[in-house]
């Protein structure tokens, strides 16, 4: 039993020592060109194997896969290099153009994501310095995506379409960039959204007529009006319509009349030249801040003061009119009060004696400033007023019949 669980740890051992052998990848390219590597999965995928089968016993039908790459010793790509994988089941692509000649050296990380294993390989890109072709121009591919425009079958579609445009066949693509690393906006995810490409290409030869009618007036007033742009007949090559060009977005580079950079100035000994002695500046004339001082303190404080005693008048000296006023309504009040306890008591006595007679102010035919009574009339009496005929109701006795 101690036998076979050493021949599984060796074998362990073994299998874990080859899949971290790393697996380098030499590739040349020369300066200005157009440099696409694909990161295929079932290269990776055969890494996995045989892990998977040791410890599983199964290998994963589709595995979900994602790509880390980095220059070696450094966090990220260096700044030529770009890297995009759409989805987890796709494969990842490194594209870019180098600027320099040089050598550069790329991890590759592949993670699977159902079974944790990971894959590292080596990849690295030796540019070489090649002369530059001097006529390039830049088409807008509104249709097209970055990761659906490296493969090498659908860049010969485009370079075909456009060696057709140019009237030539030595034309090379040496750029391709997504329209959001331009600061293009993220499109909708929806069906007939694109991202858009642009795509650079260069020859030796000079441009073609149908090239040369991006530099007219005609062209340039078309597009700053945002109508749709003429194109003749003979100039639209597009034979899949993802590989039109938007007319508007289409730039010509002639590196033949670009003006070369200045030399650099000759460098000096490095010692300054005797020049006399230091004259320093003279100082400023002095100014006077009285002025600034009454506008931005004075006079905010006479406007201040000015408004306090203002406030103090309002306040305190206006207050005997509002005083009187208040004294005269104070005493109307008073004497309401005084008349409502008035009646309240007179109320009261009349409800504890119910059998004497009834006040004066409810008497009929009563003076209330003469506190008279009018002599009481016969009730058979025709004229006697009608108030006078009433019952009294606080009367003990009745009337004779």
């Amino acid at each position: 039993m101690a036998g076979c669980r050493s021949w599984l740890l060796c074998l362990t051992v073994c299998a874990v020592s080859l899949l971290e052998t790393n697996a380098e990848i030499k590739v040349t390219i020369p300066v200005g060109k157009l440099f696409t590597f694909e990161l295929l999965r079932e290269t990776f995928q055969n890494d996995f194997e045989p892990l998977s089968k040791l410890f599983a016993g199964r290998l994963y039908d589709d595995p979900v896969m994602f790509f880390k790459c980095n220059q070696k010793n450094f966090p990220d790509l260096p700044e030529w290099l770009r890297f995009t994988q759409r989805h987890p089941y796709d494969n990842g692509f490194l594209y870019g153009t180098p600027t320099a000649p040089g050598k550069t050296i790329i991890e590759i990380y592949a993670i699977n994501k159902r079974s944790y294993e990971a894959a590292r390989h080596i990849l690295v890109i030796k540019a070489t310095a090649e002369e530059m072709l001097p006529y390039q121009a830049e088409f807008f591919l509104k249709l097209r995506e970055i990761e659906k425009v490296l493969p090498s079958s659908v860049q010969d579609e485009i370079k075909h379409d456009l060696q057709k445009l140019w009237d030539t066949e030595e034309l090379e693509i040496i750029n391709i960039t997504n329209a959001l690393d331009r600061g293009g906006r993220v499109p909708l995810p929806l069906a007939g959204h694109f991202e858009g490409v642009y795509v650079k290409v260069a020859s030796k030869q000079y441009f073609s007529d149908c090239l040369l009618r991006v530099l007219t007036t005609e062209h340039e007033q078309q597009c700053t009006a945002g109508s749709k742009v003429k194109v003749p007949g003979e100039c639209n090559f597009c034979s899949i319509p993802s590989n039109c060009i938007t007319w508007c977005k289409t730039e010509l580079f002639d590196l033949t009349k670009q003006a070369t950079a200045p030399p650099a100035p000759p460098l000096g000994s490095g010692i300054l030249e005797d020049g006399g002695d230091f004259n320093p500046p003279e100082s400023p004339p002095s100014r006077d801040f009285f002025p600034d001082y009454i506008v931005t303190v004075i006079v905010p404080l006479i406007l201040a003061i000015i408004l306090c005693l203002l406030l103090a008048y309002i306040m305190f000296g206006r207050r005997e009119g509002v005083t009187k006023r208040n004294a005269k309504t104070d005493q109307i009040q008073l004497y309401h009060h005084h008349t409502i306890h008035g009646n309240t008591d007179e109320l009261r006595n009349m409800a504890g004696l119910r059998s004497s007679a009834p006040p004066l102010s409810t008497l009929p035919m009563f003076n209330s400033r003469t506190l008279d009574r009018a002599p009481l009339l016969r009730s058979d009496s025709p004229s006697i007023p009608l108030i006078m005929a009433q019952h009294d109701p606080y009367s003990d006795t009745l009337p004779r019949k």
